[in-house]
C-alpha cells in the first residue's frame, strides 16, 4: 500500500479519491467537541439544535476538516517534510450525525524549492457526503521529498527495524 508520494509522483491535474469513507457518529462529534473545548450547543445539545435553522445537531466543522485532512494523508502527505499552509477552508454544507464523508484531492500545481531535493505541491481537497453533497473544500501546500531525498535517507521506511530471527 502506498503511503504518500515523492515530488516526481505528483502530476498537475491528478485526482486522488480517498477511500474508505467515514460515517460520522454522534460520539465522534461530541468527543471532538469536548476534546477541543467547543461547547456550542448546536453541536452538543439536541434540544437546542431543534430550534435552529438546521433543526438538528450539526457536526463541528473542524472535525469535518480534520477527518478529510486525515483521509488525504496516504495519497498526499504521507511522505511530507512539512505541511506549509492551509488556505481557503470553506464549509459549504452541514454534516449531520450518520452522514458518511468521502474525500478527493486534486493537484493544482507543483514547484521545486531552492533545495533541489524537495518540492512544494499545491492541492485542493473536497469532502462530500454519501449523496454527493459537497460539505468542505480546502487548499494546502505541502513540502514533499524528491526520490533522491528518500533514497539518501534510507528508502521508503527509514529507521524501520527488521524482525529478529
Amino acid at each position: 500500500m502506498q503511503f504518500g508520494r515523492t515530488y516526481e509522483e505528483f502530476e498537475v491535474g491528478a485526482v486522488y479519491k480517498h477511500w474508505p469513507g467515514k460515517t460520522v457518529t454522534e460520539y465522534d462529534d461530541h468527543l471532538f467537541c469536548l476534546l477541543t473545548m467547543n461547547h456550542h450547543p448546536l453541536h452538543l445539545d439536541a434540544n437546542y439544535a431543534t430550534t435552529t435553522v438546521q433543526g438538528q445537531n450539526v457536526v463541528v466543522g473542524n472535525y469535518v476538516y480534520s477527518l478529510l485532512l486525515g483521509m488525504s494523508v496516504p495519497d498526499v502527505s504521507g511522505k511530507a517534510i512539512a505541511n506549509l499552509e492551509i488556505e481557503s477552508l470553506r464549509h459549504i454544507a452541514p454534516t449531520f450525525h450518520g452522514d458518511t464523508l468521502y474525500g478527493e484531492t486534486t493537484v493544482l500545481a507543483k514547484n521545486i524549492t531552492s533545495k533541489p531535493d524537495r518540492g512544494i505541491v499545491y492541492v485542493e481537497t473536497k469532502g462530500y457526503k454519501q449523496d454527493g453533497t459537497v460539505v468542505c473544500i480546502f487548499r494546502r501546500k505541502v513540502m514533499v521529498p524528491t526520490e533522491t531525498y528518500v533514497e539518501e535517507r534510507g528508502g521508503e521506511q527509514p529507521g524501520r527495524p527488521e524482525p529478529l530471527a
